[in-house]
């Protein structure tokens, strides 16, 4: 929570734990019930869009999680080398909280919006459009906007709650209070509702642009850095265009410079961009190769324990492991590929996991491979 919890802080579903998706029921219910009826064929475009494109968007953040997690345990390129906190573990558990709100949203634009349910599969122009709203009104209104939550009474009230984190992880980047997160749809809305209202919207366009937020934020959130040196030396201008992970992760440490959301020329403009912002970058992108004192080698037993990794799904991973969650049968499909790869990359472990116990460095390496497969 922020320091001094403000008006709407708290998200209304907060009270139903893992059952908040039961507000989407009555839309899932409602889609059942016409393609039971009418079938597919009947289905409105986008109607038929919002709860895959809802899925989609999770299964984008868990990749981002996985990958952040492995690369941090490999500590060669971390930015900030100091442990997650039990609080910040316990507090982001709730991002996909945006994720539910966003398709409510949709919902409520398919029924209030007569031109959302015309929208075609793509259109070029709208895609046109939407690019120059981002880059322009959208990423201007964001920076000035951040620089007021950074004011002692809205800081202390709301963004506080997201600042806690100083050792960031992907799903950082969604963690804010109800009210705070309003605001950012709202923001975020304005290049997807005014091209549906000069006729160009898409629902491509709309799934592509959710997607582009999804992995700005998931980038700059990462505790490692990816962006390669060769990418800048080539494109010079791209250092006021695009982020990086040190970039922000200086943010979280300063707090009172690198305000940009993704393209950090206001920072430049207005005089906030940290000084030691590209010494961060190149220092931290050649990185540091630790050599373990401890290692434990394991390796995966059932099916299912794939799912109990550090590099999954946190909520299934730090539960015993005969103790299953109500919505694994959904996601059966990802042991099955699991087990597929264990085959083709039996012999190369890798590591999950990498604790500092005063100075002494252990890890855990998986071999992926599973007791009822041969040797």
């Amino acid at each position: 929570m922020a320091t001094r919890p403000g008006p709407l802080t708290e998200w209304p579903w907060h009270w139903m734990g893992s059952f908040k998706y039961l507000v989407l029921a009555p839309a899932a219910l409602h889609t059942a019930h016409s393609v039971g009826t009418k079938g597919w064929g009947d289905m409105n475009l986008v109607y038929a869009a919002m709860l895959p494109a809802l899925l989609l968007r999770l299964f984008h953040n868990q990749i981002w999680i996985s990958l952040s997690r492995h690369q941090t345990a490999r500590r060669k390129h971390i930015i900030v080398d100091r442990s997650l906190e039990f609080d910040q573990v316990d507090r982001e558990r709730s991002w996909d909280d945006q994720a539910i709100l966003a398709t409510l949203f949709f919902y409520v634009a398919y029924a209030a919006i007569p031109s959302v349910r015309l929208m075609p599969m793509w259109e070029a122009k709208g895609a046109i459009i939407m690019a120059l709203l981002h880059v322009g009104p959208v990423e201007f209104i964001y920076y000035w906007f951040h620089r007021a939550l950074h004011h002692h009474f809205l800081y202390s009230r709301y963004h506080s709650h997201h600042h806690a984190s100083i050792v960031t992880e992907p799903i950082t980047a969604v963690i804010h209070p109800f009210v705070e997160t309003l605001a950012y749809f709202l923001l975020f809305s304005i290049p997807m509702l005014i091209p549906i209202y000069m006729g160009y919207g898409s629902v491509l366009g709309v799934v592509l642009y959710l997607a582009y937020n999804d992995f700005i934020n998931n980038m700059g959130h990462c505790n490692f850095e990816m962006l390669p040196k060769w990418i800048f030396q080539r494109f010079p201008p791209l250092k006021y265009l695009m982020y990086t992970p040190s970039y922000h992760s200086l943010h979280h440490t300063k707090f009172r410079t690198n305000y940009s959301l993704a393209m950090p020329i206001y920072d430049y403009i207005f005089n906030t961009m940290d000084k030691s912002t590209d010494e961060l970058y190149e220092r931290t992108l050649i990185g540091t190769e630790e050599t373990p004192d401890v290692v434990h080698l394991t390796h995966m037993t059932t099916l299912q324990s794939i799912y109990h990794l550090r590099v999954g799904i946190a909520s299934i991973a730090s539960r015993p492991s005969d103790n299953h969650v109500w919505y694994m049968w959904m996601i059966w499909p990802m042991a099955w590929l699991s087990m597929v790869l264990a085959w083709v990359y039996g012999s190369s472990a890798f590591i999950v996991e990498s604790l500092k116990l005063k100075k002494i460095m252990m890890q855990t390496w998986v071999i992926p491979r599973y007791n009822f497969q041969p040797d």
